[in-house]
């Protein structure tokens, strides 16, 4: 697919996951957009840092754990989105809240690497300090088959 197509996809994705109506945000095509075997690397050096390989690993340990974390259906929104090839970058900001009342409103850079239309990789850039203080450490027992 080209840089635009690719692109595209991405604001797809966002626009749909990123509804400010909670009961109208849709993560099936990222869902469907995701490979078997796509890989989510949590960059840094903190409790989260590890990769979740495979889209089961990325949907329940990753996934899973985070909506544990927090109140009603996770929304980040996209507010930039830059592609070159199979490369899309997309910065975005979070608007959650854990169950404690927290804010959890993380910055985020995601870089996404595409084959075929299907996310085959995507890496991520946040405040990890801001992570670890609004979810707290990511638990060993939340992981089955993260690496």
């Amino acid at each position: 697919m080209s840089a635009a197509a690719n692109k595209k996809l991405m604001q797809d994705i966002f626009a749909a996951a990123a509804n400010p109506d909670p009961e109208a945000r849709d993560r099936a095509l990222f869902t469907a957009s995701l490979a078997d075997d796509a890989k989510w690397v949590v960059t840094g050096q903190y409790s989260w840092s590890r990769t979740f390989s495979g889209k089961q690993s990325i949907l329940n340990d990753l996934h899973g754990y985070v909506r544990t974390r927090l109140v009603d259906r996770t929304r980040t929104v996209a507010h930039r989105i830059i592609a070159d090839g199979d490369i899309v970058v997309v910065e975005a900001k979070g608007d959650n809240v854990t169950p404690e009342g927290i804010r959890y409103d993380n910055d985020y850079c995601l870089v996404f690497r595409l084959e075929d239309g299907r996310i085959k990789e995507i890496r991520e850039y946040c405040d990890s300090i801001l992570t670890e203080k609004a979810l707290g450490p990511f638990p060993p027992t939340a992981v089955r088959a993260a690496s």
